[in-house]
């Protein structure tokens, strides 16, 4: 049983929700401050991680379950559970559908604006898996996607959607689809051979990381417009100044003649970035609302 549960984890990546995760408890943090003036409960930052992990569980699931014939053709990929043999198809339709309820559960659980936006999370959830297939602009859809959990957290304790919310979420958008984009990097000729779309297919390996260099421009200025209109203060800062320079290391390590250092670029960078902004906005809202 232990060895399968393993298995399930590492079908869905979970060392990835390093991710998500720390802006949706942002999200949380943001959202509750805005409109109650006080931090969230530890009953709202519960419920919010049990939604954000079905969400991510079901996600996960249909992206190996619908990508299962690319990923045997893949070298990269062709190890992962489905297509090896380690899951059957039916164990992990299971698996989505249990994620899902507890998604549902979850949303059910914090309040009625939740529920009413579960359907286009769900949507864009199955909906971003397909994307591939037929638009370069994937790595963007996965970006609509993945903020959707830190707005998800805005709106799970704050019960409305406002425009530092949306400024948030935007910011978090270009975020993702930027990493992503230097992640399709290493999939150019796969994907090319494949018929399957990209920016880097479109656009070659070059012109890719100056357009994700340009997205995560975005993203730095989405941060310092929600310092202009959150109630946060030099804790944050100190924070933000910090995710610029991973953001900088990052696209130092990368160029179009060395992948070599892309997993480091991926992962570790914006895993790093992810739990610092997040640590230093909590410390900011802990220091100014305690």
């Amino acid at each position: 049983m232990f060895r399968k549960i393993g298995i399930f984890l590492q079908m869905i990546k979970f060392e990835h929700t390093v991710f998500a995760l720390p802006f949706a408890f942002m999200g949380a943090l943001l959202g509750s401050v805005a409109i109650h003036q006080h931090l969230p409960s530890w009953a709202e930052i519960g419920w919010v991680l049990l939604a954000m992990f079905g969400a991510r569980s079901a996600a996960m699931g249909l992206n190996r379950l619908i990508d299962r014939v690319s990923d045997a053709k893949n070298p990269r990929t062709a190890n992962r559970a489905i297509p090896a043999g380690l899951l059957k198809i039916g164990e992990v339709v299971v698996f989505i559908i249990c994620s899902f309820a507890l998604l549902f559960w979850a949303a059910a659980e914090l309040n009625p604006l939740a529920m009413k936006l579960l359907p286009i999370a769900v949507f864009m959830l199955v909906f971003y898996s397909y994307t591939k297939r037929f638009t370069w602009l994937c790595h963007v859809v996965l970006g609509i996607t993945i903020a959707l959990a830190p707005l998800g957290g805005w709106v799970a304790v704050a019960g409305k959607v406002d425009a530092a919310a949306l400024v948030f979420y935007v910011t978090i958008i270009f975020w993702i689809a930027g990493f992503d984009i230097i992640y399709s990097c290493q999939d150019v000729e796969f994907d090319t051979k494949e018929g399957l779309h990209s920016i880097p297919v479109r656009f070659g390996v070059a012109k890719s990381l100056k357009i994700a260099q340009a997205f995560h421009i975005v993203t730095a200025i989405g941060f310092i417009a929600l310092l202009l209109m959150s109630d946060l203060g030099w804790w944050y800062i100190a924070g933000m100044i910090i995710a610029y320079l991973i953001l900088f290391y990052e696209h130092h390590i990368v160029s179009p003649g060395d992948l070599s250092r892309l997993q480091t670029a991926f992962f570790t960078m914006n895993g790093v970035l992810s739990i610092v902004v997040f640590s230093f906005t909590l410390i900011d809202l802990v220091v100014r609302h305690s």
